[in-house]
């Protein structure tokens, strides 16, 4: 089974939360990207996330003032985040629980991000489809079901 580690884009733009909605755009049209990783502001607080959609949905629509508006202020924190060791069927469905289209990749630290694009792009599931049991028997190899499931 692919894992998130396997498809997920190691080269993560980050943005502290106290900068300006301003510089978040101006950094995103820069890199043409559509979200960015919010650092933490110490060790023990959580990553967080600023997307196009944040600032569309809470800057843009109220006719605020980027220059003036900070990052924290719009940005999704804590943000859903992914372990690396998550397979791809179930970062997709993750995504389709939760409405989100990209996280973070942490393991102990900021290890990537993925995104629905990359498991489109990138993962194995149109050429290998795999059904619910087939994934649980990856998962849990000693299961009763999986020994089953071999012979």
């Amino acid at each position: 089974m692919m894992k998130a580690e396997d498809i997920m884009t190691t080269k993560v733009v980050t943005i502290r939360g106290s900068a300006t909605v301003a510089e978040a755009v101006k950094l995103m049209k820069d890199k043409k990207l559509r979200s960015i990783v919010v650092e933490p502001r110490t060790d023990n607080d959580p990553y967080g996330i600023v997307t196009e959609t944040d600032i569309v949905y809470n800057v843009g629509a109220y006719g605020k003032d980027p220059k003036q508006v900070r990052v924290y202020e719009i940005m999704t924190k804590p943000c859903v985040v992914v372990n690396p060791e998550l397979g791809v069927e179930y970062v997709a469905r993750l995504f389709a629980n939760t409405g989100i289209r990209r996280a973070p990749v942490i393991k102990g630290k900021l290890l990537g991000i993925i995104s629905i694009t990359d498991i489109l792009r990138k993962s194995d599931f149109v050429e290998n489809p795999k059904s619910t049991f087939e994934m649980y028997c990856e998962e849990f190899p000693d299961a009763p079901e999986a020994r089953i499931y071999e012979d």
